[in-house]
């Protein structure tokens, strides 16, 4: 049954609709008809960010936490090409956005009016899909087209541009029961033919992995428990990518801990010899692979994801299967159960005494400090602290999100959001507000560095005005630190522009934005800083002061296989390496 509305109206019911109980948005001139109407409702919250490209980050971090869609609103112009990067951002990480544009009214367009830009033109190649909607009957249509095409298949950002016009227009709203979404329908199931196929591989494999992305999270909570009964039941490793953290319990006694640039020794080395790897939602990305000539050069390699685009795209595999990772564990565990739950028990068992070999170099361990807080014991620390509270965590971008990847622990998904493909310092911050939003009584903290953070600090703003108490973690080590580190291993120790000259008192920014800071550089005082932070009841900055040229290691060196990591000193302590790296 079809209603008259204005188009501004229009979008207020199609989003209560959608179950949308959150917006994260700037008011403009373009789209002002559309927060007239926010503001004579109750149902829909508005958040009001400080930065448009703000709003899309914590679109993304509340949708990584609830898996439901983030919802943004900007007006035309820079509005527009401020949510730009986010769009990206989240096209990289397959994160479900809806971002609605004003626009100049239709009858401007293409005179260069004011605050005109050609959002289409520019967000096409950063969106799933885009739509400009120059009829107002068309335009609830599109919204609902918009949120199904956001998280159906694989999930990604969308923007409706809308003209101020249109919004002011009377049309005929429909309601999301009444729309035909044929059009786009994904395939879910996986072909049985090459699922039973890799069941036959597994019960034959002598030194099998499984290695998970961050499909298995955008999958959804089935999903991470079917790879959880699949793993125990047949005792093959697990490792994950950067975005597959939580899908797995890094306390499961198969994790194996993360894989690539900065991955876990053990994790790569495994990588590098196994004879299978069943690749569940991951990319294949650069940051994984390392040289992709000599990436696992003697596996027979399958690969289930949902986007057939991502197959074969850049690693050859030997079974495809395109379809939800969700749906394809649950017939491959059926399958695999009917066939006798068969697997080559014995060869595995000595894969894991290979493994162990591989663990026992210790690839974390770093040279403790009583004079200096080390990064990794800051957050070494910071988990002990607050494991059993389960906190969110965010990171922005740098040495800092590699360390948290590898010393915080996740248990659950939906609990770990970071840029990864992009790689955007400034998404933390504003990450971790989304997330506190969408769970108001949880513990969420950014684990940043220094230059990253300072690149939206202004959306302390926004904490402070929805009494979002998040906790920022600083690592201060008054450097770009990964820029730093690079210059150091690959550019002869020139560091050009990797110093942070002029830093900003943190603790006075805290107290500026009118909340509470702290600045911690002895050891000896970590844990009560850390304790004082978690019990603070609203957002706090501690300001982390930390070893200034410290690298984060281990590290797969660009161009090189996995099996020539470069390790810290005191990992290699006391080893003796064999052929292959392992332990003699």
């Amino acid at each position: 049954m079809s209603r008259s509305m204005t188009g501004a109206r229009m979008v207020i019911e199609a989003l209560r609709d959608q179950g949308v109980d959150t917006v994260f948005g700037y008011p403009g001139g373009a789209v002002l008809p559309i927060y007239d109407e926010i503001f004579q409702q109750n149902d829909i919250q508005h958040i009001l960010v400080r930065h448009e490209q703000g709003a899309v980050h914590m679109a993304e971090g509340y949708a990584r936490t609830t898996g439901k869609p983030g919802v943004v609103l900007v007006t035309s112009g820079p509005g527009a090409t401020n949510a730009v990067t986010g769009l990206t951002d989240a096209l990289m990480d397959s994160i479900p956005i809806v971002v609605l544009t004003g626009q100049v009214p239709t009858f401007l367009i293409g005179t260069d009016g004011f605050q005109e830009a050609d959002t289409i033109g520019i967000t096409r190649p950063c969106t799933k899909h885009n739509w400009l909607v120059k009829d107002t009957d068309q335009l609830s249509q599109t919204i609902h087209r918009a949120f199904h095409v956001a998280t159906t298949g694989r999930p990604g950002p969308v923007l409706i541009d809308i003209p101020k016009d249109v919004q002011f227009a009377t049309g005929e709203y429909v309601g999301p029961k009444g729309m035909d979404l044929a059009s786009y329908q994904p395939a879910k199931k996986g072909d049985l033919d090459q699922i039973t196929k890799l069941v036959e591989l597994m019960e034959k494999a002598e030194r099998p992995i499984f290695y998970t992305g961050g499909g298995v999270i955008n999958s959804g909570p089935a999903a991470s428990q079917l790879l959880r009964e699949l793993v125990e039941a047949t005792g093959f490793p697990i490792t994950s990518t950067l975005m597959g953290l939580g899908s797995y319990p890094a306390t499961g006694k198969a994790w194996l801990g993360m894989l690539g640039m900065h991955g876990l020794y053990e994790a790569n080395m495994a990588m590098h010899d196994c004879d299978l790897m069943i690749n569940l939602g991951a990319r294949f990305d650069d940051r994984i692979t390392g040289r992709v000539a000599d990436f696992s050069p003697g596996s027979v390699k399958a690969h289930v994801d949902i986007d057939p685009s991502s197959i074969n795209k850049i690693i050859r595999v030997d079974v495809p299967i395109v379809g939800d990772v969700g749906h394809v564990l649950e017939d491959l565990l059926k399958i695999w159960k009917s066939r006798g739950r068969k697997t080559n028990s014995a060869a595995v068992q000595q894969w894991w005494v290979q493994i162990e070999q591989w663990r026992a170099r210790n690839c974390l361990a770093y040279k403790g400090s009583d004079q200096v807080i080390k990064p990794q014991y800051a957050l070494e620390r910071l988990h002990e602290l607050t494991k059993h509270r389960k906190p969110y965590i965010s990171t922005e971008v740098g040495q800092h999100q590699m360390w948290a990847a590898q010393y915080l622990h996740f248990d659950d998904p939906n609990h770990w959001m970071t840029s990864g493909g992009l790689g955007t310092m400034g998404y933390g911050l504003p990450a971790s507000i989304g997330a506190q939003v969408a769970h108001p009584d949880a513990l969420v903290i950014n684990v940043a560095g220094d230059a990253s953070w300072l690149m939206n600090m202004q959306e302390m703003g926004t904490a402070i005005q929805f009494r979002a108490p998040v906790k920022q973690f600083i690592l201060n080590n008054e450097r770009l630190g990964m820029v730093r580190q690079w210059q150091q291993l690959l550019h002869g120790e020139r560091y050009s522009q990797s110093w942070s000259d002029s830093l900003p008192d943190f603790v006075k920014l805290a107290e500026a934005f009118g909340c509470k800071g702290r600045m911690v550089s002895d050891p000896a005082e970590l844990d009560e800083a850390i304790q004082e932070m978690l019990d603070y009841d609203g957002p706090y900055i501690l300001d982390v002061l930390i070893e200034k040229h410290e690298n984060c290691l281990p590290m797969i060196p660009s161009g090189k296989p996995h099996n020539e990591m470069i390790l810290s000193e005191e990992a290699t302590e006391g080893a003796i390496v064999g052929a292959g790296g392992a332990l003699v």
